[in-house]
């Protein structure tokens, strides 16, 4: 059951869009959902002078405000049970922080980055979220305008342990769907006679989930696009997947699908670690 939601207000896409489908989330659900908003204790160096730094911060914590009253006219209209928390941080204890919060909640909304703007803070976060606080991560792509659907869900399944994880944190979602497609990526044959799948297939449906399988022939280096135009092609609402299934670092150094999807998503994924 999802209960207890959160959402970080302070990277990624724009907020209306994020803090609007997490609202939708709390709505479907019947959950408590809080809002993060940090702002950071020290901007900027030595080098730079004590009135820059002070503008600097001063800049940051009313943008910080801005989004976190947002959020806060956003819940009230709704009418959901909200909070909403200004927090005070160095940069570089934020993600640390978002994570040990996201421990004692039952999901947390990301944005996804928008271009070069927030890549690299919003990925730590996501990263934090994803490795440190043992939750599944709901990321939202910046082009994301509508709320919450669950028409038809889009597993992607390799039998891997992340993949396990992700489907038993989505079952909340999965039950609720109208359509659940699991979509195995094979880079190998599609010719061979075994199903892959078709296990996890007849777990969700044990769990009234209607369930298909689709088998998607694709290189070892595309999987991401693969994943991306399948999705685009059958109007899936929702991905679950797992994420990072290699280590962090042989996916920052050869790439991987998750950073793929990352970097391209146009649909709301789920990922578990």
């Amino acid at each position: 059951m999802i209960k207890d939601t959160l959402v970080n207000l302070s990277y990624g896409a724009s907020q209306d869009g994020v803090s609007n489908y997490a609202l939708s989330v709390a709505e479907t659900f019947g959950a408590h959902i809080m809002g993060t908003a940090f702002y950071p204790a020290v901007v900027g160096g030595v080098d730079l002078s004590a009135n820059f730094i002070r503008a600097q911060q001063a800049e940051a914590q009313e943008r910080a405000e801005s989004v976190a009253t947002a959020f806060d006219e956003a819940t009230r209209r709704a009418g959901v049970s909200a909070e909403t928390r200004r927090i005070q941080a160095d940069v570089g204890d934020v993600p640390t922080q978002f994570a040990h919060i996201a421990r004692r909640l039952d999901l947390s909304v990301i944005g996804q980055f928008e271009g070069d703007r927030d890549h690299r803070a919003t990925n730590i976060v996501l990263e934090a979220a994803l490795f440190e606080s043992g939750r599944p991560v709901l990321i939202v792509p910046f082009i994301q305008k509508d709320r919450l659907k669950l028409d038809h869900i889009m597993v992607c399944w390799d039998g891997s342990r992340a993949a396990a994880r992700a489907v038993a944190d989505a079952m909340p979602f999965l039950t609720r769907s109208g359509t659940t497609s699991i979509v195995v990526a094979d880079t190998q044959s599609a010719k061979s006679a075994d199903r892959p799948g078709a296990d996890i297939a007849t777990h969700l449906t044990r769990h009234g989930v209607n369930a298909t399988i689709e088998r998607i022939p694709v290189s070892k280096i595309d999987v991401s696009n693969a994943i991306l135009s399948y999705a685009a092609d059958t109007g899936a609402d929702l991905i679950v997947m797992g994420g990072y299934g290699h280590s962090r670092l042989r996916e920052f150094i050869l790439g991987g699908t998750t950073r793929g999807m990352l970097a391209s998503m146009t649909k709301p994924t789920l990922m578990s670690h």
